[in-house]
């Protein structure tokens, strides 16, 4: 049986307007990111995951996709990606890209037919369009309806330029067959499926009632036939050559346990991410509880749930780690609109923590770019330079998600710090980030940088780490520490006094100082026998 590589796989996201620019537009484009792989080579990833780069007006920064199978020319061409994942290949790195299927962009030329239609018209039947709304509300703020001259009102649960597809119409099932056909036959070794719960509605469209724990567009069972076929489709491609079987990860977001366990049958997706751990507060009792709860779901089953600490839709980890906890318990006005107190370097230490915490937990682990150099959320960015729809369709009540989408620090004391060749102004405004450019942490033996190098070298060559399973071990509350066979032991302090370190071990790795044997507060340490 061919080895499944997604389930111990440790994926590098790359968000392509941020990460790398060949060009001078002061955006990242395919080329920049290319001309970055041995960077990724170096730091120890096995696939990197690639946000949307298909043609689209870029109201919500690729989400909105007018065309499924090309390639934006503020990103490149076809023929960039295909030199993408070739050398990506050479490098035995794979690439996964990012499917959205929930919706499209209002200049998709299914979505400009169906407002050229009259009302009932069949181009109008691969969307939603209604005679009235009902009361659902945008993901993004505001009413998820907008209506169009001739009266009736189409379904976005997103942005208003992005309206929602008719999962039950043919059409759209066998338009992205073609789509899923079209990039696997390019080399692609995964998909990432955007809102992968969301794709059907209940067909009435039932009100949300003011007390609703459920919605009528979440995890309806339509869904799970529809991806039994993607798993076919994917399972059709060949498994003994590289990048070998072909997998997909889901972006599924639950209340539940039990919402997500049909999705990971044997003939459904191999993946669904687990958002818990990132949306937990810093704190062992509850750090615990979400690391069990993603074992309990998968104990029995084909399927796996990558570990992830940070992606483009949440606020960066240091940041998240460097204020109050109770903030990230029950979010208050104060940290939604990014006013909230950070204390970095709090944070920065907390996050080095983390860092270990997640590359020794069993199975997968993603790491969302800018993470391993430590960058913290940029949270003053002049409204004027906000893009971010959520930021608009809320009046500012919420700062949206640009803060954590700032591109990348490579080099340099001053902007754009390597990002781009030419002294463009960047599409977002990178801060004073001249201390955490991956030049100045390269030289540094200590940095955050260096320290998931040595972090993702280990898990590789360690025989306990990457896919298994782990025992806790009992050393008091606030102290999490587990082993895995055959001899590895993970500790991790979060009282707020040091503690004794387990005897009989030595430490491979530490996130801090360990003086004495001792291990202080918010300092993780991989250990051997």
């Amino acid at each position: 049986m061919t080895a499944l590589w997604w389930r111990d796989a440790v994926v590098y996201q790359v968000y392509p307007r941020s990460f790398a620019s060949a060009g001078g537009s002061g955006e990242g484009d395919l080329r920049g990111i290319q001309s970055r792989l041995e960077y990724l080579s170096e730091l120890g990833v096995t696939a990197i995951w690639l946000n949307p780069f298909y043609p689209s007006p870029m109201r919500d920064s690729g989400y909105d996709v007018a065309d499924y199978c090309g390639v934006d020319p503020k990103f490149g061409t076809l023929e960039d990606v295909d030199a993408l994942i070739g050398a990506a290949g050479r490098l035995d790195i794979r690439v996964i890209i990012d499917i959205v299927p929930n919706h499209c962009s209002a200049e998709h030329p299914w979505f400009r037919e169906a407002l050229a239609d009259r009302p009932g018209g069949t181009a109008r039947e691969r969307f939603v369009f209604r005679d009235r709304p009902n009361n659902w509300e945008s993901h993004f703020g505001g009413p998820a309806w907008t209506q169009v001259p001739d009266g009736q009102w189409y379904l976005h649960l997103f942005d208003s330029s992005q309206p929602d597809f008719n999962w039950r119409h043919p059409d759209v099932v066998a338009m992205f067959e073609r789509v899923l056909r079209f990039w696997l036959d390019r080399g692609v070794a995964a998909i990432r499926i955007d809102m992968a719960n969301t794709l059907f509605k209940q067909a009435a469209l039932p009100d949300l009632p003011p007390d609703a724990v459920s919605w009528p567009y979440y995890h309806q069972p339509e869904i799970h036939e529809l991806y039994r076929s993607w798993r076919a489709i994917l399972d059709s491609y060949p498994a003994d050559e590289f990048p070998g079987p072909r997998g997909a990860v889901a972006e599924i977001w639950f209340n539940h346990p039990e919402e997500v366990l049909p999705y990971l049958t044997a003939q459904g997706l191999p993946q669904t991410f687990n958002f818990r751990l990132m949306r937990v507060p810093w704190a062992a009792g509850e750090l615990r509880s979400v690391i069990d709860e993603a074992r309990d779901m998968t104990r029995n089953s084909t399927g796996s749930m990558p570990w992830v600490l940070g992606n483009h839709d949440v606020t960066r980890l240091v940041s998240r780690l460097g204020v109050d906890q109770n903030l990230i318990r029950v979010p208050t006005d104060e940290w939604r609109r990014g006013t909230a107190h950070v204390d970095v370097a709090l944070g920065t230490r907390r996050a080095r923590a983390a860092a270990l915490l997640l590359l020794a937990l069993p199975g997968s682990a993603y790491i969302y770019q800018g993470d391993e150099l430590g960058l913290p959320e940029h949270f003053d960015i002049p409204t004027a330079r906000r893009e971010d729809p959520t930021f608009h369709r809320n009046g500012g009540t919420a700062i949206g998600r640009d803060g954590c989408r700032i591109p990348m620090p490579w080099s340099g004391d001053a902007a754009p710090f390597g990002f781009t060749h030419e002294p463009t102004r960047t599409w977002l405004p990178q801060p004073n980030w001249s201390a955490l450019t991956v030049e100045t942490q390269s030289a540094k033996p200590d940095s955050m940088l260096n320290l998931y190098r040595e972090a993702l070298s280990l898990r590789h060559g360690h025989p306990a780490l990457g896919d298994g399973d782990l025992e806790w071990l009992d050393q008091g509350d606030d102290v999490l520490v587990f082993r895995r066979e055959p001899d590895f032991l993970f500790a991790l302090n979060l009282r707020d006094e040091t503690v004794s370190l387990p005897p009989g071990y030595r430490i491979l790795l530490a996130s801090g100082p360990v003086p004495d044997g001792s291990l202080p507060t918010d300092t993780a340490v991989w250990l051997t026998s």
